[in-house]
């Protein structure tokens, strides 16, 4: 099966989207981006293709007879084996990676007693591993680094202080070796990771509502369909750093008005706020790009921005929407700028005001922010849709619905839950088109 690939390098994540020759989606993948991009594209690229596999598993068990009341819940259970024999995969190669970081003059007479404390731990985080993957179990993040770092501070801290080396030194060599593990290119045989989450499954005794031969046969001539990379292209923040040559590299506002194209035809203006920048684009019945404006080359007002607010007041970012949206009333914000953002917090809370209350503010100065980026480019057009990391904040969305009625009167405002996505999904049609237009040759 020939697929084509986009690869959208943004300045908090890199997502990637595989497309088959009909353009429809297979498989999306996301990771956090890095300071090596090369490393952050090919982890996306590999997440798209894990998801690719899904698909394909999607289609060949609903052919099976009697699986359509139970295909949800049967994929789900594949899916979490998988992750978890993914997650415990990586922890083995970031136990190996600490052990071996954790030699040289500063633990000298020390580097049992270090070895030691180290795999102590890790025992731990194995232990509690499959928990994380139950169902039902809540993640603040999905990406390894999040969840390992969090477990391992928490697990770390009481056994530094029993073995006598200190908090701090196991930490040193943990921050050293997340660094290492992360920027290494994925490894590892997929399809084989695939088998054991499913033999992790059946010798576990799960009900898949199949007969395990029907299970096994389905999955394996899942993964012997060839995913054949034929053309791959990239676009993003980070483009410019991506390993292409010029031919495989794409506009992110030329992919962004594509990609919201693609997800809803009757777009006209799209709003995009990213981690970095906000990007209001003008299209045209066939998605192409008319007009568009950008902010500057500060981030105030972006995703970043709200990363910064969220570790003022030591919450994660996706909590910050729903805080919002308890708010009586709304705290006026003067600056959105993240150099300012945390002293003028401490000052609100200072005076007294809550803080839903000043995150209802902030939120609203970013969509203001967002307004008068799209009023340059020529205001909001129906259809509108809303694309970008931001999009999922709730509190966003509200204040963004109210501003546009307020200005421009009833619009249709499209959020697609795959927006993240959308500048991918743009590039990943440029891929195919540029096969359509005889370019050869994807990229590794």
């Amino acid at each position: 099966m020939h697929t084509f690939i986009g690869i959208d390098l943004g300045s908090t994540t890199t997502k990637a989207v595989l497309m088959d020759e009909n353009m429809e989606v297979l498989g999306r993948g996301i990771t956090n981006s890095r300071s090596n991009y090369d490393t952050a594209s090919r982890v996306a690229k590999h997440e798209a293709l894990i998801n690719a596999r899904f698909t394909l598993f999607r289609r060949a068990f609903a052919e099976l007879p009697g699986v359509a009341d139970r295909l949800d819940a049967l994929l789900a259970d594949l899916e979490r084996s998988f992750r978890l024999e993914q997650f415990l995969e990586e922890l083995g190669e970031l136990e190996r990676t600490c052990i071996e970081n954790a030699r040289g003059d500063r633990f000298a007479g020390k580097e049992r007693a270090t070895r030691e404390a180290l795999e102590a731990v890790f025992a731990t985080l194995r232990q509690e591993a499959p928990a994380l993957f139950a169902p039902g179990a809540k993640r603040k993040s999905d990406f390894f680094r999040d969840i390992a770092g969090s477990r391992f501070m928490a697990v770390a801290e009481p056994i530094g202080k029993t073995s006598g080396l200190g908090y701090d030194l196991l930490l040193n060599v943990y921050d050293k070796s997340i660094i290492e593990v992360e920027n290494r290119p994925p490894s590892g045989d997929m399809n084989g990771r695939f088998l054991r989450a499913l033999r992790r499954l059946l010798d576990g005794g799960a009900d898949l509502g199949v007969a395990q031969g029907d299970v096994m046969r389905t999955v394996q001539g899942a993964l012997d369909v060839a995913l054949e990379e034929t053309y791959v292209v990239g676009t993003g923040y980070g483009r410019v750093t991506l390993p292409f040559s010029k031919e495989h590299i794409r506009s992110e506002i030329l992919c962004h008005g594509l990609g919201a194209h693609i997800m809803y035809p009757g777009t006209r203006t799209v709003l995009d706020i990213g981690g970095q920048d906000t990007k209001a684009i003008q299209v045209d019945p066939n998605g192409i790009v008319e007009n568009f404006q950008m902010n500057d080359r500060c981030a105030a007002g972006c995703g970043r921005y709200l990363g910064y607010i969220a570790d003022e007041m030591n919450i994660g970012l996706h909590e910050l929407g729903p805080m919002a949206m308890q708010a009586t009333r709304s705290v006026r914000i003067n600056s959105t700028c993240t150099v300012f953002a945390g002293a003028e917090l401490r000052d609100r809370l200072a005076l007294g005001e809550k803080r839903e209350d000043i995150m209802a503010g902030l939120h609203r100065a970013i969509i203001l922010r967002a307004m008068s980026i799209l009023s340059r480019s020529g205001g909001v057009r129906d259809q509108f849709t809303f694309t970008g990391g931001v999009a999922k904040n709730e509190a966003a969305v509200r204040e963004l619905a109210k501003l546009v009625k307020e200005n421009y009167g009833d619009r249709t405002i499209n959020i697609n839950p795959d927006s993240i996505y959308t500048g991918a999904l743009g590039a990943a049609a440029f891929s195919r088109r540029s096969v359509e237009n005889g370019a050869t040759g994807g990229v590794s």
